[in-house]
């Protein structure tokens, strides 16, 4: 099957999502959760303090910056917008680790495919990251959660990006680490490949995937190589 377009998610997918949401999520526990209530913040946030990782089902790993910010309200004592603005803040400065050389894997890539990125993160701060990973000249689309489109696993995101890509749906892949991104990518009708540089498993990803793999410096091989044209059963 002939591809012509490619959407990333972003966490977890081009960044790696422990690495990179680790200490970040430390920073805003200290900034918003003193004392007695940093235990109850980091449990609403599905984020183990001593172990420093966050749950399989942590809403960090694929809820919007509204899931969030509903999470934490319930168990600070800070006002709902000055907590937007202190997450905002911090995740727009959170040290982003690349889960393989950005530059070199997407610039090859987007040499072949239009590239898109769809995240649940907002989209100011997602551009943020593409420029600080020097990666943003090589997206057609961004969208966040926040651009009007509304968030994964929705399809309307999904099928924006396939839009403004210029491509086919059927043509297009969504790239992600979450369940989030494949059920988009189904709802959508693209097709969904899981990598495993976020949270979830193996298991967890392969029975709603196409392919899973390593990481993304596997998929222009993996495409070279051949797309099935026998999808799974979801």
């Amino acid at each position: 099957m002939e591809i012509n377009a490619i959407l990333f998610d972003k966490d977890g997918t081009l960044f790696d999502f422990e690495a990179s949401w680790s200490d970040a999520t430390v920073e805003l526990l200290d900034a918003v959760a003193p004392g007695d209530t940093r235990e109850d913040a980091a449990e609403a946030m599905g984020f183990d303090l001593r172990a420093m990782t966050f749950r399989p089902d942590s809403i960090a790993i694929a809820g919007t910056m509204d899931d969030l910010i509903s999470a934490l309200t319930s168990v600070v004592e800070v006002p709902s917008g000055e907590l937007r603005e202190i997450v905002r803040l911090i995740s727009a400065d959170a040290a982003m680790v690349p889960v393989v050389d950005l530059p070199a894997c997407l610039g090859e890539l987007a040499m072949s495919f239009e590239l898109g990125i769809v995240t649940n993160d907002a989209e100011a701060v997602a551009r943020r990251h593409l420029d600080q990973a020097g990666i943003a000249d090589l997206f057609g689309f961004v969208a966040g959660s926040d651009s009007g489109y509304g968030a994964k696993p929705e399809a309307d995101v999904v099928l924006a990006g396939v839009s403004a890509l210029g491509a086919a749906p059927e043509r297009c892949l969504m790239v992600g680490d979450s369940l989030h991104d494949l059920l988009a990518a189904k709802a959508a009708g693209v097709i969904p490949v899981g990598v495993l540089t976020g949270m979830a498993s193996y298991d967890d990803l392969a029975p709603y995937a196409e392919v899973v793999l390593p990481n993304i410096g596997e998929l222009e091989a993996w495409i070279r190589d051949g797309t099935s044209e026998d999808h799974p059963q979801y």
